[in-house]
């Protein structure tokens, strides 16, 4: 069972296993309304103990209907529930209310134009719009009492809408970028047909991320902290409420970037907060040696890190009485819904990767976790970050992963390589800043490819390792575009790199988008 914060949620979204439902909850939220994302099973409870949203999506999913055997009567049996129904969840509405659903022949996938039937015009949406459709499955006979609200261009029904109850279903997906004026439809559907008010802003999350850091009461916390904004945010909210009770500590695992430690060494000076750096290049390395797979790498990361807290728990106790009872991290939602789908209970999704600040600690520990910011979005904590009057550049500081360079250095690591990347990621650091690009991609590294290409240096054959350029922009990380950075800028980093970094022979940029592909090479 979620947390019992849920309940004051205005909108839930029931998970059917799309790869869209996460984006249900951030369009949400951005139009200023509280949403969480729960299981079919959750939702059975929580409507069993009499506890109601006032207002319930059901997500699209990549099942088909015809194979769905759930009873659906406790959610539809709420005659003043205002429900929205999205690709498969149109469908659910189509079957439980005796429409009919038909299997697809035609299908539709990708873009779409879609019209609205006179008399459920949408608010501040024009008469013909693109949308983005993934479904083969569709409804053919509208279910009693609901009539056509919107048909697609190639004449399938592309949106239904009940006649007296407050129930809508849409085909496509408005929650995607793809869809123009998505977040104008369901502005449409949870301002006029389910009649929600506005609740969500930086002030309420701060006010509800604050309550999950006074709920622990009279605690010693230990941070894992990097200097990145989610565990800046996490940290200094916290303060505010724990003060000298809380206990930062950067781990320095060798796998930093030469602005990450100066960094760190700023925000000792500049913040109220207790940061230690912890000097474990040599642990790190020495455990990585000989793993080249990148879950084994992360992992192994992963539990080195707690290896290290570990160690300084037990420190703290011996040379200063001091024992910990929390162990505050910054994990935001992308990392729980990425290791672990809020779905997988029902077995229709899979782990992507795993994330080091994900998945719990050792019962010998006996720490708690605490994690303020866990069911927030990265646009969320730097709106967090402004609420707290932290500086701009270090709430818009570009995201850098727990593991850091070393899931950016394909294959086994060694010293060597650790220097190639971190060598390129300082010179792609730099020119971004000297070219006044820094804010115009979400996230820029570089990574070392474990392959050799030739080139000719000095008039000379060389034969030298490559060099990838990646930088996306997102405003969350759960999907990401490439950024398409000047042509100039990019010749000046790539020529920086071939002739400053030892070993590199070539530089190539990387144009893939997330999905298919991820934002981090592993």
């Amino acid at each position: 069972m979620k947390s019992e914060k849920l309940i004051d949620r205005k909108i839930w979204i029931v998970d059917f296993g799309s790869q869209y439902t996460q984006l249900i909850t951030r369009k949400s939220r951005e139009l200023g309304y509280s949403s969480e994302i729960i299981t079919l099973k959750e939702c059975r409870e929580l409507f069993a103990n009499d506890q109601l949203p006032d207002a319930l999506v059901l997500s699209g999913g990549p099942q088909s209907v015809f194979e769905d055997e759930n009873d659906y009567s406790f959610i539809f049996n709420h005659q003043d529930l205002p429900i929205l129904g999205i690709c498969y969840g149109m469908q659910i509405l189509g079957k439980f209310f005796e429409g009919n659903v038909e299997r697809g022949t035609i299908g539709e996938y990708g873009h779409a134009t879609i019209e609205f039937t006179k008399g459920h015009e949408f608010e501040s949406c024009p008469d013909n719009i693109n949308v983005w459709m993934s479904h083969s499955d569709h409804i053919s006979i509208v279910p009693k009492d609901f009539e056509v609200a919107i048909k697609s261009g190639n004449g399938l029904i592309a949106g239904i809408e009940h006649k007296k109850r407050k129930i809508l279903g849409l085909q496509f997906h408005p929650e995607v970028e793809h869809s123009d004026h998505g977040k104008d439809i369901l502005n449409h559907f949870y301002k006029n047909i389910a009649k929600l008010n506005a609740d969500w802003n930086a002030s309420e999350m701060l006010e509800e991320a604050t309550e999950m850091v006074r709920a622990i009461g009279d605690k010693k916390v230990l941070c894992a902290f990097s200097g990145g904004v989610d565990s800046l945010v996490a940290a200094m909210l916290s303060h505010r409420v724990l003060g000298d009770n809380l206990y930062c500590f950067f781990v320095d695992h060798g796998l930093l970037r030469p602005q990450d430690l100066g960094h760190i060494k700023l925000l000792q000076e500049k913040l109220p907060l207790n940061i230690e750096i912890i000097d474990v290049k040599d642990l790190f390395l020495s455990k990585l040696k000989g793993l080249s797979d990148p879950e084994e790498k992360r992992k192994m990361i992963g539990n080195t890190f707690i290896e290290v807290f570990e160690k300084k728990v037990h420190e703290f106790e011996e040379s200063h009485g001091i024992n910990f009872d929390y162990l505050l991290q910054g994990t935001l939602y992308p990392d729980v819904i990425e290791s672990i789908s809020p779905h997988e209970e029902d077995g229709k999704s899979v782990t992507i990767k795993s994330h080091h600040n994900v998945g719990g600690l050792p019962e010998r520990m006996k720490l708690k976790l605490l994690e303020p910011l866990r069911h927030l979005f990265k646009d969320e904590v730097r709106k967090l970050g402004e609420e707290l009057s932290l500086e701009h550049n270090w709430v818009y500081r570009h995201p850098f992963p727990g593991p850091g360079l070393g899931i950016r250095i394909l294959g086994e690591i060694f010293p060597e390589s650790i220097t190639k990347v971190q060598e390129s990621d300082q010179i792609l650091f730099e020119e971004l800043h000297r070219s006044g690009l820094y804010e115009s991609t979400w996230q820029a590294l570089t990574v070392l490819l474990p392959i050799k290409t030739v080139g000719v240096k000095g008039d000379s054959r060389a034969y030298e390792e490559v060099i990838c350029l990646r930088m996306v922009n997102s405003s969350d990380g759960m999907t990401a575009t490439w950024s398409d950075m000047p042509r100039d800028f990019l010749s000046k980093v790539s020529s920086r790199i071939t002739n400053e970094v030892k070993g590199v022979t070539r530089v190539v940029y990387d144009i893939t988008s997330k999905p298919p592909g991820t934002i981090e090479w592993e």
